[in-house]
């Protein structure tokens, strides 16, 4: 994704302020947290401040848009509300129809069997909880 422009960045500012007022959302530290996101990155969203690229996808659900919806409007397109995935502006936005935690057991079992073959030495648990970091640092970055 390209450096984008004030204007850009105020273009999804609005949206972002407009989309939180019409969901009652209220700005703080517990609905941040449950993004995964800081208060902070998200106040910078809602300034019109540039934050990481792998944290939009965090902001998107936040807002209760599909994933990529955040860029759609730092592109000048407008964001699709999940509630409006069947609609013809969702056509480009990848969709799985794989429930959320079946596809994080999946990659559980994947992280599990990779260290079992190679980290000789580290026992069940060990490997347990490595699997369960790796599965929500990829979460975090959107990637599952």
């Amino acid at each position: 994704m390209p450096s984008p422009t004030e204007h850009d960045l105020e273009r999804l500012a609005r949206a972002a302020r407009r989309r939180r007022a019409d969901l009652g959302v209220a700005m703080n530290d517990a609905n941040a947290k449950k993004a995964g996101v800081s208060k902070g990155t998200w106040q910078r969203v809602e300034k019109g401040l540039p934050i990481r690229e792998t944290n939009y996808v965090k902001i998107d659900g936040l807002l209760q848009w599909a994933p990529g919806s955040c860029v759609r409007v730092l592109e000048g397109r407008e964001p699709v509300p999940v509630s409006d995935m069947a609609d013809a502006d969702a056509a480009s936005v990848q969709k799985s129809p794989i429930p959320q935690e079946v596809i994080d057991e999946e990659a559980r079992d994947v992280i599990q069997l990779a260290l079992i073959a190679t980290a000789k030495g580290t026992t069940a648990e060990e490997i347990r909880e490595m699997s369960e970091r790796v599965v929500r640092d990829l979460r975090e970055r959107g990637l599952i």
